[in-house]
């Protein structure tokens, strides 16, 4: 099968409950993710991380659900070390702070590649929004409920995919009616 013409990349604050990044790794791989971060913010209770067991429980998710591509798994890394990293017109930030904030269904296909990040429990510091901010990356809402750490990154995946296929499928729309 060949590759999709748009990636997924969430950068996200592991939680303390190792299960729950695990999980998180687990469905990822099943919706198709290609690229997790994991990031050390201010608040991160997760200090440390072994990829070892993640990739493995990513190359199960994958035999299982029969996806092609294994995502890329990232080391820990420091938020503002990663920030000048990303390309601020695909990238966007999902916090609580108040604030307008545009919903990521809306802006997710406007790229080939999309990067979201997913703070930890607790949220992103105002420094660490600021820092976003500064950079261009666009504040993005995952609608209205508060969602668990590793539920908004799996939320947030989805959200991309489901949004480049309506994107694609309005486009087609378009394209059949001239």
């Amino acid at each position: 099968m060949p590759r999709r013409a748009y990636s997924v990349h969430v950068a996200v604050a592991p939680t303390k409950n190792l299960d729950r990044m695990e999980w998180l790794v687990e469905k990822a791989t099943e919706v198709g993710l290609d690229r997790l971060t994991f990031l050390r913010c201010a608040r991160s209770e997760r200090r440390e991380l072994k990829l070892d067991r993640l990739e493995k429980i990513a190359i199960s998710a994958l035999k299982q659900s029969g996806q092609t591509w294994l995502p890329q798994l990232d080391e820990l890394t420091d938020y503002a070390a990663f920030i000048p990293t990303l390309e601020p017109a695909t990238s966007f930030i999902a916090h609580l702070a108040e604030g307008e904030r545009t919903a990521l269904s809306q802006v997710a296909a406007r790229g080939a590649n999309c990067c979201v990040l997913i703070g930890p429990e607790g949220d992103f510091t105002p420094a660490e929004i600021n820092l976003a901010l500064e950079r261009g990356i666009r504040p993005v809402t995952l609608g209205e409920s508060r969602l668990r750490t590793e539920t908004a990154a799996l939320a947030a995946a989805h959200t991309v995919h489901i949004a480049h296929e309506f994107y694609a499928a309005a486009n087609v729309s378009q394209t059949n009616k001239r």
